[in-house]
Order: C-alpha cells, then sequence, then structure tokens
C-alpha cells in the first residue's frame, strides 16, 4: 500500500542556485514545514529474511517549494522512505538506518529518475553519531551528538565531544547539496552512521574506529542490493560530506571493495555487494590523522592560539614539522599542473601559487570596483595587478590570523581530543594513535606506546592509506575537493596532498580553496551539482 500523504515545504535558495537545471553559486536555506499528515516507511531493526529488501511502495509523497534568487519558484514532489534499516544485524538501527528521496515531479512535469546519479550525503560531524530517524523530509537528517540513548542499549550514553575535537555541525551544508539534487533531478540518500561517543549500558563504546566508515559502506551495499527498487543508477553513487564527513567520503572513495573491512561488514550483516562508489564530494576533510599532527604544525605552528592568543610550545611545534618533512617526503608526491615534487621546503609556494592566489584573484575579481577597493584598502599584503592577487606565505598567515587548535592539534598529550575518543576501545574512552602523542602523555598512562590494534585501525580509517601504500583500484575516479582559506580546524596540506595523490594516480581532480571562508564552508554547491551531472553523463529526460 502506497503512502500518499502530501506535505509541502518551502525552500529559499540563494546566489544562484536555480531548481531543475544547472545552478551555480553560493546558497542559503530556509526551510519551513506546513500541513503535517501521519505517514511512515518502513524500518525494521531486527534481522529477517527480507530484512535487506527495499520496499519500493512504501513512501511518503511531499512536495517542496524551491525558490532561486530570481524569485522564481520551483515545486518539487518527491517520495520519501525514512529510516530504513541497512544491515541485517544492526548494532543500533536508530544510527544503522537510511532516508531516500526520489523526485517524480519538477515544475508539474513528470521526472523519471530511473536512471539518474545518487547523491550519497552523510551528515557525520567531528566523527559523532549521525541519524536519520527524526527526519521529516530531505536533508532534515544531522548528527544524534550527544543526545538520545540508542536503540539496543538501554543504559546507552553519549558523552560531550573532546573540547578539541572536530564537532562542526554540517546539516546546512549538506542540506543545501541534497536538495539542489533533487530539485535537478537526482536521487537522494542520507545515511547515518554510529559515531565515537556512543557506549552501551556496560560502558563500552560500540562508534569509535571504524564503526563510522563500516557502517557508511554497509549502507551504499544496501543500495546497491537494491537495484532496481531503489530508484537510480547504483554505477553512479556520489558521495558527499563535511568536516569528519568529508574524511569519510573521500574514503568511501578511496576505499571501495576493499578487503580490510569485510569481516566489519559480516558482523553487521551487510548486502553482499559491492561497496565502491563513482565520485566523491570532500569539503575541508579531517583525515590522515596519524600524520594530522605535524601537518597542522607545518600550517599553523606560528600562529597564536584563539582560546589562548598565545604561541604554541616550540619545541613540540618544531618535532611535529620534523615529523611532517619526513612524512612528505616519503610520499613523492608531484604538484599539480606540472608543479614538480611537493616537499615541506616547498609547499607554501605551491600553496600559494596553485590555490590561494588564485582564490582570491576569484574573489576580487567577483567584487564591484568600489568593493573591490575598499576590501584591498583593508587587506594591503595583497597586490592586485592586471586582474591577478599577489602575496606571500607569510603574509597569509598573518591575515587568517589565530589557529583553531592546540598542539598537538589531533592526539593530544592529555587525551582531550575528538580524534582520541575516535580511537577509544571497549571501555576506554580515549586513546592515543600516534606514537609521539604516546610517548609524550601526560594523563598517567603506564605504557607509552600506542595499542596494538591501533596502526589497523589507522589504516581503515585514511584514505591515503588506499592511495599509496595499497593502491585500490576499485576506488572512485573522479573528485570534487574544497577547503576555506582561512580554516585552521585542519591544514591546508591535508586536502592538496589527497588532490596531488589522486591526480598523480590519472583521476579526474576538482579541488579549490574558497577565499576567506572558514571550517565546513561550501559556496558553490550548484557547481557541484552540474559537477555532478558532467562527470555522471546525466541528462534529465534521457
Amino acid at each position: 500500500m502506497k503512502h500518499r500523504a502530501v506535505k509541502r515545504r518551502s525552500v529559499v535558495l540563494g546566489i544562484g542556485a536555480t531548481a531543475g537545471v544547472a545552478a551555480t553559486g553560493g546558497i542559503a536555506l530556509n526551510a519551513q514545514a506546513s500541513s503535517t499528515s501521519s505517514s511512515s516507511s518502513s524500518s525494521s531493526s531486527s534481522p529477517s529474511a527480507d530484512a535487506l529488501v527495499f520496499d519500493p511502495d512504501a513512501f511518503t509523497e511531499l512536495t517542496t517549494t524551491v525558490t532561486d534568487t530570481d524569485g522564481d519558484d520551483h515545486a518539487v514532489t518527491y517520495h520519501f522512505w525514512k529510516a530504513i534499516t541497512y544491515v541485517a544485524k544492526p548494532v543500533d538501527a536508530t544510527y544503522q538506518s537510511l532516508n531516500v528521496s526520489v523526485p517524480v515531479e519538477i515544475d508539474g512535469k513528470a521526472v523519471d529518475a530511473s536512471n539518474a546519479p545518487i547523491l550519497f550525503a552523510n551528515s557525520v560531524g567531528g566523527y559523532m553519531p549521525s541519524s536519520v530517524a527524526d527526519a521529516t523530509g530531505i536533508g532534515g537528517g544531522g548528527a544524534g551528538g550527544a543526545g538520545g540513548a540508542p536503540s539496543g542499549a538501554p543504559s546507552a550514553s553519549a558523552s560531550a565531544p573532546g573540547a578539541n575535537g572536530d564537532t562542526n555541525a554540517t546539516g546546512g551544508s549538506l542540506a543545501t547539496n541534497q536538495l539542489l539534487a533533487l530539485a535537478a533531478g537526482y536521487v537522494v540518500v542520507e545515511p547515518g552512521a554510529r559515531g565515537r561517543t556512543l557506549k552501551n549500558s556496560a560502558g563500552e563504546y560500540y562508534g569509535t574506529a571504524p564503526a563510522a566508515i563500516v557502517d557508511l559502506k554497509a549502507a551504499v551495499r544496501y543500495v546497491r542490493a537494491n537495484k532496481g527498487r531503489i530508484p537510480g543508477n547504483v554505477e553512479r553513487i556520489v558521495s558527499a560530506g563535511t568536516s569528519a564527513g568529508g574524511a569519510l567520503s573521500s574514503l568511501l572513495g578511496a576505499s571501495g571493495d576493499s578487503p580490510l573491512y569485510d569481516r566489519y561488514l559480516k558482523e553487521i550483516g551487510a548486502a553482499d555487494a559491492s561497496d565502491a562508489i563513482f565520485a566523491v564530494g570532500a569539503w575541508c576533510p579531517i583525515t590522515d590523522l596519524e600524520h594530522a599532527d605535524g601537518a597542522y604544525e607545518w600550517n599553523w605552528g606560528a600562529n597564536v592560539t584563539q582560546s589562548t592568543g598565545e604561541v604554541v610550545d616550540q619545541t613540540v611545534s618544531k618535532d611535529l614539522r620534523s615529523q611532517f618533512a619526513q612524512y612528505q617526503a616519503s610520499l613523492r608526491l608531484r604538484g599539480r599542473n606540472g608543479f614538480g615534487p611537493l616537499t615541506a621546503r616547498n609547499y607554501d609556494t605551491y600553496l600559494v601559487e596553485r590555490y590561494l592566489e588564485p582564490s582570491a584573484t576569484k574573489y576580487l575579481a567577483a567584487l564591484s570596483d568600489s568593493g573591490r577597493e575598499s576590501y584591498l584598502a583593508k587587506n594591503t599584503f595583497i597586490t592586485w595587478k592586471n586582474g591577478r592577487a599577489t602575496f606571500t606565505w607569510d603574509d597569509f598567515l598573518t591575515h587568517v590570523g589565530a589557529r583553531k587548535k592546540t598542539t598537538p592539534a589531533f592526539d593530544a598529550f592529555d587525551l582531550s581530543t575528538g580524534e582520541n575518543n575516535e580511537f577509544g576501545a571497549g571501555t576506554t574512552a580515549n586513546r592515543h594513535f600516534t606514537a609521539y602523542g604516546a610517548r609524550n602523555d601526560t594523563t598517567g598512562l603506564t605504557t607509552r606506546r600506542v595499542a596494538s590494534d591501533i596502526p589497523e585501525k589507522l589504516n581503515l580509517m585514511n584514505p591515503m592509506y588506499h592511495l599509496v601504500e595499497k593502491v585500490n583500484g576499485r576506488r572512485s575516479k573522479h573528485w570534487w575537493i574544497r577547503l576555506g582559506t582561512g580554516d585552521s580546524d585542519t591544514s591546508h596540506v591535508i586536502s592538496a596532498n589527497l588532490a596531488a595523490r589522486l591526480d598523480n594516480l590519472g583521476d579526474d581532480v576538482n579541488h579549490l580553496y574558497y577565499w576567506d571562508q572558514g571550517h565546513g564552508a561550501n559556496t558553490d554547491p550548484g557547481d557541484f551539482i552540474t559537477w555532478i551531472a558532467e562527470v555522471t553523463g546525466y541528462r534529465a529526460g534521457k
């Protein structure tokens, strides 16, 4: 029986967003629901013979009005399936569930999405749990955060994130992508996933590494296993995520069909299908965690810290910069567009020439003459000549100002970061995941070495492992990577290294930095939607 209660929502899109056509520009969202009606989709948290079979009839029909910046309204009617458990043996179905949204009518014209790209948009932030259970429509999912007891764990709790952890909320940025994708005629899948703060009645953490990536892989397998039931082209799945979600999106693309995850997927009853995806969208990915401390100090080591207004311990910073130099040399990367070998000595030049100056130039060129004159008057470190911005790396660092994190930024000596929590295990909430962090521990640990299971978990969580150590032929070949120039939640070299390695492997890489934007920025979501059409070869109605 089909559930066809119609709900209407008004969604206002900002600069340049156009529903149903290729849209460009930054987006602002304002969604308001009205005239609610009873209806629910299928969801099962217990194993059964048909637990992994998608019910194509168990949808709610919703209508959304999308208003672009020209003031034009676009009515989008779609079918919405809510909180479908995607594994046969869920640890926690509250998080191991997904939503599906399929457009059926845009501006009064019927839409056939049976062969459309599938936007696979996770809402993970800070490696925290993410649930779609309370969503009322597309873009309504989000981080489970520290609230609510998970199902299957009567005394479960989720502790507060670490003070120095990555806790960026990603719902707004991704909701923009999701709504625009729907309006362009794409299928949208929103998966939930377990996260680092979840623990059961025995005090055992069950959402730490590698739970989140295992769940996302299981969700992809569910979609693929239901080819023909879930509308959309399962060979054209495009992942999207921001911050830790961006890291997981990158990892999902890099590690497609890797046998490294098989036993974890078997444990939760994942579908017997491929977990490879076609393309990746990653915004400010918090990844390559075992090398992130060194990369962070190379980038931001001399800047004062936001919370203290003081420069961090320069001895520690120097140690970590030295580690980064060794790691960077070991990668043997070549910069994009013919730059040559990338080293710790020339990476500042690479970033300035290939990313930062082009970003500033694009930003300034888009301003009015008076706006540009005003900006340059306030930012005299930029030289504007012949329509091009130039400046030095040191002046850029001064322009950005304070760094976000202390040192070490990720594997803290006092085990205080969200990343320390991400590598917790059993009843141990936080653990070191680098030799340097463990050796300099300040919490009184008797053993100053990382636990024996940490190396494998690092491989499970790092896309670079699948691109450098074990080059994965089943990886995605199309990559959209973005970072704000003012983002000091991570190092600028993290996404640049990822992009360079993918470029060196011959993949299609679309990578740029948003000028003066911070963590979680997404100023060109319309371009992302257009890019999906280009790389997938999709043309609506054909």
